[in-house]
């Protein structure tokens, strides 16, 4: 992890940024039910999930979307913090030992309402090992504007 300060004017539109990968395994599952109470048969169930439509236990989709912005965390910015995030569509299932990486990519930027600060929009897609989007969102970043 580093330090790095960037304002709103540093930032580019189609700048990329990709992740390193992470394997999902049994534990981040199990371990994620616990944390959330969500043990639906679904990612819970062997046996049970043979008789549904993927054959296989899936990751739990806020699993998969803790972990891929987890990837991106790498950089501290000072001058930026998260905002929310938008449009979040889990597209297709991650199962045990699937290995996903996220891409970011700036997709806008705008004034924001307070003077000083800036929206940023990053285009979040996280991929499995077989280069197939499995996930995306908006991230929304409030940036302060460089005092130039």
């Amino acid at each position: 992890m580093m330090l790095q300060t960037r304002y709103f004017n540093d930032y580019a539109i189609d700048e990329k940024r990709v992740s390193q990968g992470r394997t999902i395994t049994e534990t981040d599952i199990v371990l994620h039910a616990g944390q959330t109470g969500d043990f639906f048969p679904h990612h819970m169930n062997e046996e049970w999930c043979k008789t549904q439509p993927f054959k296989k236990r899936i990751a739990h989709g806020t699993l998969i979307f803790s972990i891929a912005i987890g990837l991106t965390a790498t950089v501290i910015n000072e001058a930026s913090m998260t905002y929310g995030y938008n449009r979040l569509r889990f597209i297709l299932p991650v199962f045990i030992g699937d290995t996903i990486y996220t891409v970011l990519t700036i997709a806008a930027k705008e004034d924001y309402k307070k003077p000083g600060y800036g929206l940023i929009t990053e285009k979040v897609e996280v991929y499995n090992q077989n280069e197939k989007l499995v996930m995306a969102c908006e991230h929304l970043l409030l940036v302060k504007k460089c005092n130039i």
